[in-house]
């Protein structure tokens, strides 16, 4: 096995590890010292924690290991800021995270900077290949927070009584509502764009970073399928919810009743009813639901999703079918990097799929599972994905709050099937 690296891979893995670990402190910029204690869900986590985690991620995994002479920062943080890694170190139950007002946001930010300087000495002294890929992995870990940090933050604003901005304005926006086009969601049919089926390959190709649950890549038979030509938007679930939706059996799977009943569901987390019409909150506050009827249904369950499939008469894609259908699509959506911070509405496209990328994760019918040969990382780092194969479902392509270099094809997000906290949508199969 080879040693060595070329300077350009070297150089961009570092390029990417020092932007990274900027934004994310860019993201915490509109946020008070009181913002980010706040852990409002069972889901979420402070934004304090998620700046100390991702350093403590690059400790733990690479600067310990590799970093000869290394010291800890505070040797009581390696099992503080540890989240769920059983074989590395105890830790402290999540729910106590808003808890830990110490340290405080200076001696994060300090122990971020102490990181920081571990990983670039590291990167200056020709790292072997294993450091190079686990930094890479450190990265696109501290991606993953990105997004967490900023759906944490909408539910923590959300609780809150004010109902506060995360940011104010439209600036970056984009397509902000429907009245680029002039047309109502009501007013624009869902088309469907078919696809042939057959013995196809699947999986990550072996170009690029990727996760240990996006291999190996292996060949599965689908029959002949459609896929809607965009996501299911406000306006179309807002006449699931009129039809009495939530208040029909029949349409949900007998654990999707109970959470239906036991949670008081009536309409998407997000969407409150004033006087008879709604509205949503969004990390650029509350809108009315007039003015995002265009723009895609989120923050919904995947028992939600598979509800209005059957409302609707369609059903939910397979992941395998989401993977073949994207294929040759550019990835270009609303993401992260364009600022929206909301799910927008679909380009007029004609009859292409279109948000394949960005503004909604999209939930499958597929179980999270490993691949056929599947095999998760050595040592404590197995941990990061195989361990939560069970009770999972998979979502595809990205959100408003993913970074546009995280995402790819085979990315395999995964959440228990009540989750709605994250930017999850639904687009729609048939056949």
């Amino acid at each position: 096995m080879s040693t060595t690296v070329s300077p350009q891979l070297q150089s961009d893995i570092a390029e990417r590890f020092r932007s990274v670990r900027q934004r994310t402190l860019a993201l915490c910029k509109p946020l008070t010292p009181e913002d980010m204690m706040v852990q409002s869900c069972a889901e979420a986590s402070p934004a304090k924690w998620h700046l100390a985690h991702t350093a403590w991620f690059f400790e733990s995994f690479i600067l310990r290991e590799f970093l000869p002479g290394y010291m800890l920062f505070n040797t009581e943080f390696p099992w503080l800021f540890n989240s769920y890694y059983r074989s590395f170190a105890q830790f402290p139950e999540k729910r106590l995270r808003s808890s830990f007002s110490r340290p405080g946001m200076d001696e994060v930010i300090r122990y971020r900077s102490h990181v920081d300087e571990g990983i670039e000495r590291l990167l200056d002294a020709s790292p072997q290949p294993e450091v190079l890929k686990r930094i890479e992995l450190g990265a696109n870990h501290e991606e993953q927070h990105q997004e967490l940090l900023l759906t944490d933050i909408l539910h923590a604003f959300y609780t809150n009584p004010l109902r506060p901005a995360y940011l104010k304005g439209e600036q970056g926006l984009g397509r902000p509502d429907d009245s680029r086009s002039g047309h109502s969601a009501n007013r624009d049919p869902l088309r469907f764009v078919e696809f042939k089926g057959g013995l196809v390959d699947v999986g990550h190709t072996g170009s690029g970073f990727c996760y240990d649950n996006e291999v190996p890549r292996h060949r599965v038979f689908l029959e002949p399928f459609a896929l809607g030509e965009r996501l299911v938007t406000n306006g179309e679930f807002a006449e699931f919810i009129a039809d009495g939706g939530y208040q029909e059996p029949e349409l949900w799977l007998s654990a999707a009743w109970d959470a239906v009943e036991q949670n008081g569901w009536r309409a998407p987390l997000y969407w409150n009813e004033d006087r008879e019409s709604w509205k949503l909150f969004t990390l650029r506050g509350e809108v009315p639901l007039e003015a995002a009827e265009a723009a895609p249904v989120s923050h919904v369950s995947y028992f939600e999703a598979d509800a209005y499939a059957r409302w609707a008469g369609k059903r939910l894609p397979t992941e395998m079918e989401w993977e073949v259908a994207v294929e040759g699509h550019a990835l270009d959506g609303n993401l992260l990097d364009t600022g929206v911070l909301r799910p927008a509405p679909a380009e007029e496209v004609g009859q292409a799929l279109t948000q394949m990328w960005g503004d909604c994760w999209e939930w499958t019918a597929s179980a999270y599972l490993g691949y056929p040969g599947f095999e998760p990382l050595a040592g404590s780092l197995g941990e990061y994905n195989g361990k939560f194969m069970s009770g999972q479902m998979v979502l595809r392509g990205g959100s408003c709050a993913t970074p546009k270099a995280h995402i790819r094809s085979s990315y395999r997000n995964f959440f228990q099937p009540e989750t709605r906290w994250q930017f999850s949508g639904i687009r729609m199969a048939d056949k």
